[in-house]
Parts: C-alpha cells; structure tokens; sequence
C-alpha cells in the first residue's frame, strides 16, 4: 500500500493505492456505526459491492452505467435521495465505478446542503489514474461533454487494482521517462500485472496530484497541462453521440491529433508524433478520425465551446515533443480547419 498525500487549498487528502481491506479502519471510522450511502450502478455492484460490503456496511444507491449518468434527470434523482436519507453535511458519500459515477457524485454530494464528503473507489484505470483525483466534477447538458459542474475534492481515493481484472479490453502523457516506462511495460500492464498496474496509477496520480496542488480550480493554465488531447476528445464525444465512443478512446485519438498538428504548425518532430501514435496502437486504442463515424464539420465548433478557451480565442493543449506539453494561447482556426479536413 502507498499513500499521495494531495493538499489543495482548504482541504487536503489522502490517495491510497492499494488493497481496499488496507483501508477499512479508515472507511469504519467515517461510518461510526452507520451505512454509508454508495453510488454505482447494477453491474459494478454485482461485481464489486460484496467486496466492499466486507470492508464497511453501505446503503447502495444505483445510477445507469456509463455517460447516461450524466444528466440532469440522474442529479436530481440522487439528491433527493440523499434527502430522503436526511443526510447530514458531514456524512460521506461513496463513489463506487468509473469516472461518470464519481462525476455524477461528485457534483451530487457538492450540492447538497452545500457540501458532503465523497469517497471516491474508482474501478476503471483511466479513473484511478486520473478522475478521482483533482475534484472536478460535471454531468453533460446541451449535448456537450461535462458542461454543468463544479470543483468538489474528495475526501479521499481508494484505488484497488483487484477492480481492474473484471475490465474488457476496450475498458484497458507528461513525462519522458514515464512514457518510455509505458513503453517497455505496456503489454504487462494490458495483461494483467497488478505491480505494473499498480506502478502506473501510483506514477499517474504523483504527477496530477502535484499539478492540481498548484492550480487546484484550473485558473493559471498550468493544469490544462493534463488535458492533453481533451479539446479534441470532448469534441469527438458530442459528435459521435454521448456514450458512443469512450472517453479513454476519444482521448487517445485527441493525443494523436495534438501530436499530428503540432507537427503540422512546425513545433514536434514528426518522430515524436509517429512514436506516441504506435503507442497508442500498440494498447489496442484508436489513433484516427477515420476509425470513428461522425461529422467532422461538427468539430470546430464543439472545440470552440471548451472551458479552456478565453476571449473568443481557440487555446489547445500541444507539444513541442513528448513530456513537453504547453497552453497554445491563440491557435489559428483556418489551419486547424483544414487539418481536421484531412487529418486521416
């Protein structure tokens, strides 16, 4: 078991990567004898409530499965549950699933009565490495990703690697010598190896946890640093529908067109870009608009309404190589139009 200590302004908090059973003093002493309330849905607690039904007694509450979470409708249903609960404002909140879980909760326990405590158990690898952490939450409105939200840090992360074996495959970049370990240990991680797997949650969190410390609320730019590829991710998301494409495989094609359009504006090796993008293929995920159907006219504008974006001017997060991403303050439209006209 390791331990992220993550400390933002006025609330600091604990990363626990490790087995959960480690925790279970911690998850008791939150309870103090009662339930715990514990959002997910049917799937993941038929896999994994009993697992921690052993740790600390829960109430579950169940949500559908995946970005269909995220709505309107789903944030009122699970407040007025909390109120039917009567929860107090000091009560925790369990989020037990993938990052639209700990999304919708997250913006949940937030709201009601002002603030709750949420716990977030992440069961998928791109939400222990990253989701859970940093306190960003949001459903979709408007027919746009993570439109409606608000900052609420949890209280604390515990992220298992046990909850990885039951992902498929589908389910399965800021330094150079994390990348070149990614690199030579992706196949192991892909397999199944819980020491990799849990090695790489570990280096990921590090590494956020540090950024999201200095830029807790997304202000200065720093931590645009960590949506590498999102603006066009998000984007590909509302084009193809919400829930079509997932967020892992809609960020890896968002990575490949960051990597492919610096190139194209003279500011990455062409190397560096074909390196990320064999990568990215190498784990099974796609690299390539073409291997997704949507409108591509549709993309500029949906890019255009991404919260990084100040003053009515385009900013991108793109690279001048690996481990050297930057906040593109004014990126000229007519060539990004012409790129994602022929981007491949």
């Amino acid at each position: 078991m390791r331990i992220i200590d993550v400390d933002t302004p006025g609330r600091s908090y604990d990363v626990v990567v490790g087995p959960l059973e480690h925790s279970r003093g911690r998850l008791r002493d939150l309870a103090a004898g009662r339930p715990l309330p514990l959002v997910t849905d049917e799937r993941i607690w038929a896999l994994h409530g009993g697992g921690v039904q052993a740790q600390v007694p829960v109430e579950p509450i169940f949500v559908p499965q995946g970005e269909a979470a995220k709505t309107w409708d789903n944030l009122h249903r699970l407040i007025a549950r909390f109120a039917e609960l009567n929860l107090d404002r000091g009560r925790s909140i369990i989020a037990l699933g993938g990052g639209s879980v700990g999304d919708l909760t997250g913006l949940a326990a937030g709201l009601f009565k002002r603030g709750c405590p949420v716990v977030h158990i992440p069961t998928t690898l791109l939400a222990q490495a990253d989701s859970a952490v940093g306190g960003k939450t949001a459903i979709d409105a408007e027919g746009q990703k993570n439109l409606v939200g608000m900052f609420h840090q949890p209280a604390l992360v515990l992220a298992d690697v046990v909850f990885l074996d039951t992902l498929d495959d589908r389910q399965l970049i800021g330094h150079q010598i994390v990348f070149d370990w990614l690199e030579e240990h992706g196949d192991r991680i892909l397999g199944g190896d819980r020491e990799m797997r849990e090695e790489a949650i570990f280096q990921s969190i590090s590494a956020k946890a540090r950024i999201v410390e200095q830029d807790t609320e997304d202000r200065n730019g720093l931590r645009a640093l960590l949506n590498l590829g999102h603006t066009f991710a998000h984007a590909i998301e509302s084009a193809a529908g919400l829930g079509e494409v997932l967020h892992g495989e809609a960020v890896s094609i968002g990575m490949a067109l960051a990597f492919a359009f610096s190139v194209e504006l003279d500011l990455c090796p062409q190397d560096d870009e074909q390196r990320v993008r064999r990568h990215l293929e190498a784990a099974g995920l796609p690299t390539r608009l073409g291997e997704i159907s949507i409108d591509r006219a549709t993309l500029l504008p949906l890019m255009g309404a991404d919260k990084k974006n100040e003053g009515g001017k385009l900013r991108l997060v793109l690279v001048r190589g690996i481990g050297e991403a930057f906040l593109a303050p004014d990126v000229p439209a007519e060539r990004l139009v012409d790129f994602l006209r022929s981007a491949p």
